[in-house]
């Protein structure tokens, strides 16, 4: 008979939203007379159980509660009803470097992360060589943390999480930040806990993980339980769940166009940067813009593998000899991934006068990993083969791309794989 590891029994938790700092001191002394704050649930009457040995996977969109959940699983913070039970030791990954004094050198912070794991200064010796090698960061466990880049910083983090011998081991996304080859060496640390009967809970936006580690998987969306199931049935529920969330933010979202301009926008569809950065001499300006699926639906996700659409529409207000239309797709961190244009696509383009318009469509296999994305767009020209910059709009909307089978770096080489002899 299987035990129980955790059990979590109609757990909610609501924040107080204050607008002043006074309302928070005030309702913290119980002096104000009247309610100063807002409540927001972050999560409602959640009940889970997760047995001894079952690695488990947390799915769910943006702020439906996962990170918060993970927190009063480990104590960090207390839930506002319901109860938690665990039984055996945790070791908790939650934030980058959570716990770390920044002063203080690697080392150091090993000492003191162990002795807050109840471990005693012999116990942690013993196992610093463990927690050394595995992070391999070379000399640098002798200087302050305060210098790390952050792939050093979630090394030594984690290396410390699963070398001290715990019973159940919660991450809560630390891996993305590690470069692949250190995500192979934890993900091979999760199949030696697996086998061990160690119970894994983790939270991931790579579903692909999800599918390849977890034995089971829950989904969350808005604070609640929405289901929990196989890592697939969880995935494919995750997905109409993206889709559902994108058409909410397509609805609410205020069209950024000028007050006077008549029909409705392909852009007004999209949920786009409040911050766009635009520019350029507008002898032309990009008017309209669209992502689309294979089904010709105005949409900012797209499934990995799946036909997409970049398009813009082009009004020229100045004649202009040799127009050029461009698209990048950059990540999180600002890199440029892949994009094109119209002259490397050898698609020479007309003379265009003022008062013209063109639309221009980038169709496309969608081959990066799942992942979010930025769009940016620009129409540019030569004139007496001086490149001039007409209009450009930087990370004008985002792109969410979706899959269930991630490959190593940035994008599928859609390899075919054949094991002989």
């Amino acid at each position: 008979m299987q035990k129980t590891a955790i059990k979590v029994t109609q757990v909610s938790k609501v924040y107080k939203l204050y607008d002043t700092s006074a309302a928070r001191l005030k309702d913290a002394l119980g002096i104000s007379r009247q309610q100063n704050y807002r409540e927001h649930a972050a999560l409602h009457d959640i009940t889970l159980e997760i047995q001894k040995g079952e690695t488990v996977g947390i799915i769910g969109t943006n702020g439906s509660g996962k990170s918060t959940l993970l927190k009063i699983i480990t104590g960090v913070i207390r839930q506002t009803e319901g109860s938690v039970e665990v039984d055996g030791r945790i070791s908790a990954l939650l934030e980058l470097g959570a716990g770390f004094n920044m002063e203080y050198t690697g080392i150091e912070n090993v000492y003191l992360q162990g002795t807050m794991m109840g471990f005693s200064r012999e116990e942690i010796a013993g196992k610093l060589d463990a927690i050394l090698e595995f992070a391999d960061i070379g000399a640098f466990v002798h200087q302050p943390v305060k210098t790390y880049s952050s792939g050093m910083f979630v090394r030594l983090a984690f290396a410390v999480a699963i070398n001290i011998d715990p019973e159940v081991l919660i991450v809560d996304e630390a891996l993305s930040v590690g470069d692949v080859f250190f995500q192979s060496k934890c993900y091979r640390k999760f199949e030696e806990f697996k086998e061990q009967g160690k119970t894994i809970l983790f939270v991931s936006h790579d579903l692909s993980s999800i599918t390849k580690y977890c034995d089971r998987a829950i989904l969350l969306n808005k604070g609640a339980k929405v289901m929990e199931g196989t890592p697939k049935e969880a995935v494919d529920r995750y997905k109409m769940a993206l889709v559902e969330q994108e058409e909410a933010q397509r609805r609410e979202n205020t069209s950024l166009w000028k007050p006077g301009q008549d029909g409705e926008k392909w852009r007004s569809k999209l949920s786009l940067n409040p911050d766009t950065l635009e520019y350029g001499d507008k002898k032309a300006e990009i008017v309209d813009f669209a992502i689309t699926d294979h089904t010709g639906k105005i949409t900012n996700i797209i499934e990995k593998g799946g036909q997409c659409t970049v398009r813009m529409k082009v009004r020229f207000l100045a004649d202009v000899a040799e127009p050029v239309f461009a698209f990048t797709l950059k990540n999180l961190m600002g890199i440029e991934i892949t994009g094109t244009n119209t002259m490397l696509e050898k698609k020479g383009m007309e003379p265009c006068r003022a008062g013209d318009t063109r639309t221009v469509a980038f169709t496309q296999r969608m081959a990066l990993q799942g992942g979010e994305y930025l769009l940016s767009l620009g129409c540019t020209g030569y004139e007496h083969e001086k490149f001039e910059v007409h209009h450009r709009l930087y990370d004008v909307c985002s792109l969410t791309v979706i899959s269930d089978k991630n490959t190593v770096g940035f994008f599928d080489m859609e390899s075919q794989v054949a094991v002989e002899g």
